[in-house]
């Protein structure tokens, strides 16, 4: 039985590729993930191509582009030369992958841009003072949460998971804080 004979589970696959292109990732390579993380063994390119009804260059760049967030990895089965492919199962190593991922790919050249434009910007006359004063606060705040993200990317997964469940909760523990935003 292919995992696509699930209806359910055919479903989670069209559903993940939606969201993937709602997050800016490709439907295909979004799909392609769903595929791997259901599998409970290695799948090989051609059986993701003829499960999802995908062109092989597409597979091959989804394949390409999940190694790269490192949410898939190639794994050899004994007897098969071909590459077969899993899918990171725990949840937490996912999110903190694609995390960290992203923020290399989209956050990191964001504060290196506004950090140049800001001090492109720094006693220029020319310039009204309330774009050089957004332009430095933007980046002021991207940079803050960015350190942020790596305070809390050190986090042992425990205290992580702990966080997530208290949700605003954590905002009593501040002292002179109401919770309230």
């Amino acid at each position: 039985m292919k995992i696509t004979d699930i209806p359910e589970a055919e479903a989670f696959i069209l559903h993940w590729g939606e969201m993937g292109s709602h997050w800016g990732v490709n439907r295909s390579v979004s799909q392609v993930h769903a595929l791997l993380y259901l599998s409970d063994r290695p799948l090989h390119a051609e059986e993701v191509c003829e499960t999802l009804g995908l062109a092989r260059s597409n597979v091959s760049n989804a394949l390409k582009e999940l190694q790269g967030y490192g949410i898939i990895r190639r794994q050899h089965v004994a007897g098969d030369r071909r590459d077969h492919f899993v899918a990171e199962t725990d949840l937490w190593d996912m999110l903190m992958r694609i995390s960290a991922e992203r923020k290399k790919r989209e956050i990191d050249p964001t504060i290196e841009t506004l950090r140049e434009l800001a001090e492109k910007l720094e006693g220029r006359k020319d310039v009204p003072a309330h774009v050089r004063e957004r332009i430095g606060r933007m980046h002021e705040f991207i940079g803050t949460l960015a350190n942020w993200y790596e305070d809390v990317r050190r986090l042992p997964k425990s205290t992580l998971v702990t966080l997530m469940k208290l949700g605003g909760k954590v905002a009593r523990l501040i002292p002179g804080k109401s919770g309230k935003g």
